[in-house]
Parts: structure tokens; C-alpha cells; sequence
């Protein structure tokens, strides 16, 4: 049994039972299903982005498939952003400039993981953000920042805010994300899902990077992440995951947690 305090979505056995929906030959926005990436992307309509979260350990030949699809599907103007971590963050770099115009590369800290007594502690991810041609939509979406030397003048905070004993500053967001870590267990957000991105990741990339009514497409959707953000922030979506689990876990996402 999990501890009290242990907010994370599990899978029951009638949820293990559930028939998952096969990727059809003309997947509709709204939907989860079951199937493959480069299939899915082929299918479905132009989106306005595509987020992806890949699997981390394959080869860079393999990635070239789903990103030539991602190319095809989306819509000029449209944008695309790909999570990676630092062995495979070069090669996606130049598997995007291939078929995108690469405007960023935002590295973002986990904040959790397993300490190493002959290495670096891995703590960080990258994110690459490219469009397809220019036109491409991007919000100014500001945040707060701390404020380290607080500057008055008469006595006065000058550009910045004092609340609660908070001092800080809404400023133009940068590519360097430290205010983010990976879902745990006391949040009602985390799942049995092993990599599992933050909602506030993908939120600051919706927000950011889609309006009102975009598509946007999960090509691997995990345990439903970008599914349930870009519901709640008004954006249609699409996702597929080859692991019928994970759509499993998605689809109870969509349907339990708002």
C-alpha cells in the first residue's frame, strides 16, 4: 500500500483491463491512442506544434524518421521543441537544422536524480525549440525572478516588488529553467511513468508557443503530460504512445485529474 501522503496515480486492475484505442487512419484531435509516432504524425492534421519527449537511448537513425515526420505535419510557422538530455542533445541539434530554422536550446534543471562517485551528478535536460520558417508564434510569457541586491531610490523599490516579504522582479523569461523538477510522489500530478516531464514545463511551452484553440501533437505521449496541460490551457491536442499502459495512464489522467 502506498504511503498516505502518496499522491500518485496508479493503474487498478480494471484499469489494466481497459482497451486501449488503436491509432486510427485519421486520428482526430481530443484523442489519446495506441501507436506509433512516425505513423501518427503522418495521419494526422497540421499542427501548430509538436512536443516531443522521445526515448533517450536510441540511436540518432533512429530519431531521423519521426522528425522528417514531424516536418511534414506541421504547419508553416508552426513551432516544435524536443526534450533531450546531454548524450543525444548534439544530434538532435543537427537532425532539427536539417528540416527546422533551431532558435533555441532551453536546458532546464531535474532537480532529482542518483548521485555518481566518479561523475557529475546528471541534474539537467535540454529542450530544443525550432519553427518551421518564420511566422511562428511565440507569447512573451514573463515570471517572477528573485531579487539578490534590492536597488531603491527615496526609499522606494525600483523595478521590482516587495509581497509577503517576497522581493522579486517579472522579467523576460531566459533558456536557462531552474525553477522546475520532476514530479514525486506527494505530487498529485506524478504517475508510475519513469520519465515523466513536469506540467509546468510543457505549460511554459504551450502558453508560450501556441494560442486559444491550437493543435498541438504529443508523438510520444507518455502518461498523458501534454495531453491534460494543453486541455486545461484551451489548446486542442493529439497524442500517441506505443505502450498501451501509458495510454492507459493517460487517458485516466485526462478523465480523474483536471
Amino acid at each position: 500500500m502506498p504511503a498516505p501522503r502518496n499522491r500518485t496515480l496508479f493503474l487498478a486492475a480494471a484499469d489494466r483491463a481497459r482497451t486501449v484505442p488503436e491509432l486510427p487512419a485519421l486520428p482526430e484531435p481530443g484523442h489519446v491512442y495506441c501507436g506509433d509516432a512516425v505513423r501518427g504524425l503522418r495521419a494526422s492534421p497540421p499542427a501548430d506544434l509538436v512536443l516531443a519527449d522521445p526515448p533517450y537511448d536510441e540511436k540518432p537513425a533512429w530519431h531521423e524518421a519521426w522528425i522528417d515526420a514531424a516536418a511534414e505535419n506541421l504547419r508553416p510557422g508552426g513551432s516544435i521543441y524536443v526534450c533531450c538530455d546531454w548524450r543525444l542533445s548534439g544530434a538532435i541539434q543537427s537532425l532539427l537544422e536539417r528540416r527546422f530554422t533551431v532558435r533555441n536550446r532551453i536546458t532546464w534543471r531535474r532537480d532529482k536524480g542518483r548521485g555518481a562517485k566518479r561523475n557529475w551528478k546528471q541534474n539537467m535536460e535540454d529542450v530544443w525549440f525550432a519553427t518551421k520558417g518564420e511566422g511562428y508564434t511565440f507569447n512573451l510569457v514573463k515570471w517572477k525572478k528573485p531579487v539578490v541586491a534590492p536597488y531603491r531610490v527615496n526609499g522606494k523599490p525600483k523595478d521590482w516588488v516587495e509581497e509577503g516579504g517576497e522581493r522579486y522582479r517579472m522579467t523576460h523569461p531566459s533558456n536557462i529553467w531552474t525553477d522546475l523538477c520532476v514530479p514525486f510522489w506527494s505530487m498529485s500530478e506524478n504517475t508510475p511513468h519513469p520519465n515523466q516531464k513536469p506540467e509546468k514545463l510543457v505549460d511554459r511551452i504551450l502558453r508560450a508557443s501556441t494560442n486559444p484553440g491550437d493543435l498541438v501533437i504529443d508523438p510520444f505521449l507518455g502518461s498523458g503530460t501534454t495531453a491534460v496541460v494543453a486541455r486545461r490551457l484551451g489548446r486542442r491536442f493529439l497524442g500517441f504512445e506505443i505502450r498501451p499502459d501509458h495510454v492507459r495512464l493517460a487517458l485516466k489522467r485526462l478523465e480523474e485529474r483536471p
